[in-house]
């Protein structure tokens, strides 16, 4: 009786199972009888309509620029500027001799040394010539800010010697001097050796970065 009961069950076990079969082969067909469908309607659309020719050129969404605080810097450049005076008198902070000089305190007079003669490569220039007081102030306030920016420390700093102003006085020298010793970033600055435009020129040296 047992022998019996166990092939009633391994014959309802081959039934299920030939059934599942059954099935899962009927789903397969559906589905690929779907597709087909699928296909056959997409190529009716498509009857008609060529296929655009590649160019081989690829398309870059074009690179957006990096958002700037505009409006801060604006505030900062202006503020800068309306500390910038023209009335302190730097004459007791400055070496008077050939080649008038300015350095921080804490700062040797070998630095001075090394300044005049060359030890530093000047890595950027301004040329005042030619503009006002108000815009030579704005120019130098940039043109500070930018070497900061750039990490650079030694520079060059043309203000003329006033040949063509009138009464022939060198009127921007005098403003420079001031602008200069008011900014903390500038440690020292000397007059430029005659070769390199003597009094017209200062030679200026920035503290270094850390």
């Amino acid at each position: 009786m047992k022998g019996f009961s166990e092939l009633g069950q391994l014959k309802k076990a081959l039934e299920q199972k030939s059934r599942e079969e059954r099935e899962a082969r009927a789903r397969e067909q559906a589905e690929r009888a779907r597709r087909e469908r699928e296909a056959r309607v997409f190529a009716d659309a498509m009857k008609g309509i060529e296929p655009i020719k590649s160019t081989g050129r690829v398309e870059h969404e074009p690179q957006r620029p990096p958002a700037t605080p505009r409006q801060r810097e604006l505030d900062e450049q202006a503020a800068l500027q309306a500390s910038l005076s023209d009335e302190i008198d730097i004459e007791r902070l400055l070496d008077v001799d050939e080649s008038l000089s300015f350095r921080r305190p804490g700062i040797g007079s070998d630095v001075l040394v090394k300044l005049r003669r060359g030890h530093w490569v000047v890595q950027s220039q301004l040329d005042l010539h030619g503009l006002r007081v108000d815009q030579a102030r704005e120019a130098l306030t940039a043109f500070l800010a930018r070497a900061v920016k750039r990490e650079q420390r030694c520079l060059r700093v043309i203000h003329g010697k006033g040949l063509g102003s009138v009464g022939k006085e060198p009127v921007l020298k005098g403003k420079v001097l001031k602008w200069l010793v008011q900014r903390d970033e500038v440690i020292a600055f000397c007059q430029a050796r005659p070769t390199d435009g003597g009094s017209g020129v200062l030679i200026v040296l920035l503290k270094a970065l850390t």
